[in-house]
């Protein structure tokens, strides 16, 4: 048991302070700041992404696993469950997704936060539908306005976009481009060829 009383001077162990960042993350109903953790074990940040990478390598194989979108996480199960969760609740846990939502929202995930006219400039339609679709299934949200022209709105994937494809951050996306390729510059499509097909193939 770790000592309140003996403030932040006391250093937790890097194992059980994994495992107390795993404690909150279970109660927790909603994804966790970053900073809430540190706040409530009283360990800076620095120790808490420690803690997280720790959790991580221990939690391969199981059923459950830390989720992280930018500075919030979140405790989920295993993609490999997901079927099983389906059949034990008698859910649907498949989203089916038309080609222009994938591609919509694979150019939302690899290049937010995005704009809707930085959307339709890549995909070269209008997306107002599209975003919509993505909008009401949870798997995309709207940011704040930015402080430019228009003060338009930008948008970003959320966990469960994450927990739909069995990603555990975005860094799990597969690359959008070999060695080869690397002089791509920001205003190319940034969904052409694998990456796509290899996040769609989850949604089948």
């Amino acid at each position: 048991m770790v000592d309140l009383a003996a403030g932040a001077s006391s250093r937790i162990p890097l194992g059980q302070l994994a495992g107390l960042v795993e404690s909150l993350l279970f109660v927790a109903p909603d994804p966790v700041q970053l900073t809430a953790l540190a706040d409530a074990l009283e360990e800076p940040l620095e120790r808490i992404e420690e803690a997280l990478a720790h959790l991580a390598d221990l939690q391969h194989d199981r059923g459950v696993q830390v989720q992280r979108a930018r500075d919030r996480v979140q405790l989920v199960s295993s993609p490999e469950a997901a079927p099983y969760i389906e059949r034990f609740l008698g859910l649907d846990l498949v989203v089916k997704l038309s080609p222009a939502a994938l591609e919509t929202l694979a150019i939302i995930a690899y290049r937010q936060p995005v704009t809707r006219a930085q959307i339709d400039e890549w995909r070269g339609v209008n997306s107002d539908g599209v975003l919509r679709t993505l909008l009401h299934r949870g798997l995309v949200e709207q940011g704040e306005r930015l402080e430019q022209a228009g003060r338009p709105f930008h948008y970003h994937t959320t966990f469960d976009f994450l927990q739909h494809f069995g990603l555990q951050s975005l860094d799990d996306l597969p690359p959008l481009m070999d060695d080869s390729e690397t002089n791509q510059t920001e205003e190319e499509t940034p969904v052409d060829g694998e990456p796509l097909e290899e996040i769609s193939e989850n949604l089948t």
